[in-house]
């Protein structure tokens, strides 16, 4: 089976991007543009993030979550601790969130490395978490084979006839990554795209902008 997509093309022409845009940090810049694209409702999940990371076998993997908070910290998402995802951060703790906000003409690209938040914050997270998705998080042993449907619905429907609030199983948390780079992609005419890439430098003290050929 073949198909040929030669001819799919988009001229990219809403914004720009200069160096008169940029903010001294590249937190300021992503709020910016995080406001603008959700203020807008462009996207239905404007917090949707692709997820990089290598697996044990050695092979890049990304996946889309959701990104729960960010601040100059940096950026954090929930996961299960033991799923493929996981575990892959735990032998490999350098990861590359991806953001893309086609209606806007926007991807922001973000390297950094990972760890696991403090527990009290994962606690009070999966606290606030409606019911239901407590509970999935609960019962799925995410990432690893089963049976079959009836399997999660069979171990969800006894989870439900249980009374009282649920406790954060301790393989289900959440994790932040302290990006060491951060770039800012505006799609422009002619495929002449802005790009502008945050550097932290040696101190960990200060960023360093570079402008990207497109």
């Amino acid at each position: 089976m073949e198909k040929d997509l030669q001819n799919y093309r988009k001229s990219y022409e809403k914004s720009e991007l200069n160096s008169g845009q940029l903010q001294a940090d590249p937190f300021s810049l992503f709020q910016d543009w995080f406001t603008e694209v959700e203020k807008a409702q462009l996207v239905d999940e404007v917090n949707a993030m692709s997820l990089s990371t290598v697996g044990e076998d050695g092979f890049p993997k990304t996946r889309i979550v959701l990104l729960k908070k960010f601040s100059e910290e940096g950026f954090i998402f929930y996961t299960n601790y033991k799923s493929e995802k996981g575990l892959a951060i735990e032998k490999h703790p350098k990861v590359c969130l991806s953001f893309f906000w086609p209606a806007a003409e926007r991807q922001v690209i973000i390297k950094g490395t990972v760890e696991k938040v403090p527990r009290e914050e994962s606690d009070a997270y999966f606290s606030s978490r409606p019911r239901g998705s407590q509970m999935g998080a609960i019962v799925s042993p995410q990432s690893n084979p089963i049976p079959d449907r009836d399997f999660l619905e069979k171990k969800l429907e006894e989870l439900q006839q249980e009374k009282g609030d649920f406790t954060r199983p301790e393989t289900w948390g959440g994790y932040i990554v302290k990006p060491q780079e951060i770039e800012f992609w505006q799609g422009r005419a002619n495929r002449l795209h802005d790009r502008f890439v945050y550097q932290l430098d040696a101190s960990a003290q200060d960023w360093k902008i570079l402008r990207l050929a497109p």
